[in-house]
């Protein structure tokens, strides 16, 4: 532990031996998970809530993509300064603080009677969260040896695939009964269950720094970030070249460029920008991205089509998502054997070969009367490949860079899982609602079933207004529509999977992890690698 790291400890902090790890550091870490499994839990059901929300608040498909979007936008735009913040005065307050900020805006967004209302309020969760993710990583990092960090990382991204298993579930059983408010009421007792665990069982954990916040850093990211992601979303309805958009898109190409001339300009930045000449850092961090870009690209859509195109009930389309979080769940916990056997770079290839195979199927064979075990198979492939690759592209984040950067990189871990979430979704999203409109304009240009062209729960309201054949007939063309254009953001996800494999498997340092015969535990090893100077 470095003399900065060390001074200034929290109360109670405890002096962990860096061989032996904390006493209670497996309990305490499935406390800790346990806060993960909480801000999965509520993407995963609120996916599911997506068409009643469309229905009880009017909402369009670029408000849904808003309601999902505002939320990890937010999160990933404020990552890197409440990774500071947290260093600055505590992990384990920072936990606390982002879990009770998270609670409170769930009850209040659970109020909501607009769209607008409810981006708002999720936005209010995405800064909780944001506070969340990089204390939980930080406090993990402290509390294992680096000979158990892989185990930990395992259970950690584990929990991540439980809480995709069962927020559809709960989600859909919720709705049967409840209205689309208890999506975000079931959030509350998960909190206040996660803060009574972290108080008795989650020790303090030295702070790591006294330097000064970097609000500069911090706006930068914020302005760059949202001027990206609303260009993305909102391009459809106003044109790829209309003056709006042209202007977002170099905002954010002037935010990038001065945050990263102020970061190189520091003696002590938020970000240390130097990290990323490490290759290993860059792919690892890359591959990350790309599996959330599509997982959260790929929920987006695939719970429209179930509930929507297949008639399902929500609790139905909750259960259909379950092959998928199965598959991701158990692949997070044997990732730990597959990289010992396979090496990281190994690992990662594979994962990424994974998805790019199951979406290149689910894109090519899907229609509007696929069979359910052929999407299960499916969904099952891409879930696999995203869970096998969670845990060692944390590790290889973490264990990259120098030690003295490891709550740095904990964050940017975040950051990245976030960022090709949100971006998962702005673009998914904004090419099936491209794709449909174009359809349904060729095929409704005039009367009233021009209000169908703007998405598909629009065209099953309409419809449901109609006579019945020409409310089929509707039906019919707009859930073939939708399901080509699903097929279409399923071929994009998984043309980024494919090149992501390509790149790290010619790319990415070798590295492997092998298990020590005495101990059982697995060990590293590292080929010659770029680590960034102090």
């Amino acid at each position: 532990m470095s003399s900065q790291e060390s001074r200034s400890p929290d109360a109670g902090s405890a002096d962990v031996s860096e061989a032996a790890g904390h006493p209670r550091r497996w309990a305490a870490l499935l406390v800790l998970s346990s806060t993960l499994v909480a801000v999965t839990l509520d993407n995963s059901v609120l996916n599911t809530a997506l068409p009643s929300l469309a229905k009880g608040l009017d909402a369009s498909t670029s408000d849904l993509q808003w309601i999902t979007d505002a939320y990890t936008l937010v999160f990933a735009a404020l990552l890197l300064l409440a990774g500071s913040l947290g260093a600055r005065f505590g992990a384990r307050r920072a936990l606390l603080g982002g879990l009770a900020l998270f609670g409170a805006g769930s009850a209040i967004a659970a109020l909501s009677s607009t769209a607008a209302e409810l981006i708002a309020w999720r936005a209010v969760m995405g800064l909780g969260a944001a506070f969340v993710m990089p204390a939980t990583l930080a406090i993990i990092i402290r509390m294992f040896p680096p000979v158990e960090r892989p185990k930990a990382f395992a259970v950690w991204s584990a929990a991540a695939g439980v809480g995709v298993l069962i927020g559809p579930v709960t989600g859909g059983a919720l709705l049967m009964h409840f209205s689309w408010s208890s999506a975000f009421w079931i959030n509350v007792p998960l909190v206040l269950a996660a803060l009574v665990g972290i108080l008795r069982i989650v020790p303090s954990v030295a702070r790591q720094g006294t330097t000064r916040l970097d609000l500069p850093a911090a706006v930068l990211s914020v302005v760059g970030l949202g001027a990206l992601v609303d260009a993305i979303i909102e391009a459809p309805e106003r044109g790829w070249t209309a003056p709006l958009t042209l202007v977002e898109a170099g905002v954010f190409v002037l935010c990038t460029a001065a945050f990263v001339a102020w970061e190189l300009r520091r003696d002590e930045p938020m970000v240390q920008v130097r990290l990323f000449a490490n290759r290993g850092f860059v792919l690892a961090a890359a591959t990350l991205a790309v599996t959330f870009f599509a997982l959260f690209g790929t929920l987006f859509v695939l719970s429209q089509y179930f509930q929507l195109v297949h008639g399902y009930s929500p609790l139905k389309a909750g259960l259909s998502a379950m092959p998928f979080a199965v598959a991701m769940a158990t692949m997070s916990g044997l990732s730990p054997v597959v990289t010992a056997r396979l090496g990281i770079r190994g690992t990662l290839t594979g994962g990424l070969g994974a998805i790019a195979i199951g979406l290149s199927v689910l894109g090519l064979t899907t229609d509007a009367d696929t069979p359910f075990v052929v999407l299960a198979a499916e969904m099952a492939l891409v879930g696999a490949g995203m869970g096998m690759m969670m845990a060692p592209a944390s590790m290889e984040i973490t264990a990259s860079v120098p030690a003295r950067f490891s709550a740095m990189a904990g964050a940017l871990n975040s950051v990245v899982r976030e960022l090709g979430g949100v971006l998962g979704i702005a673009v998914v999203g904004t090419l099936v609602s491209t794709h449909y409109r174009s359809e349904m304009a060729d095929l409704h240009p005039t009367g009233p079933a021009s209000v169908a062209e703007r998405d598909l729960p629009s065209a099953h309201a309409v419809a449901a207004h109609l006579s019945p054949e020409d409310g089929h007939r509707l039906t019919s063309a707009a859930d073939h529509a939708f399901t080509t254009a699903m097929n279409n953001g399923a071929l994009v996800a998984a043309a980024v999977a494919a090149i992501g494999a390509i790149v790290v498997a010619f790319g990415l340092p070798r590295r492997t992890v092998s298990t020590s015969v005495a101990t059982g535990r697995p060990t590293e090893s590292t080929d010659a690698r770029a680590v960034p100077a102090a």
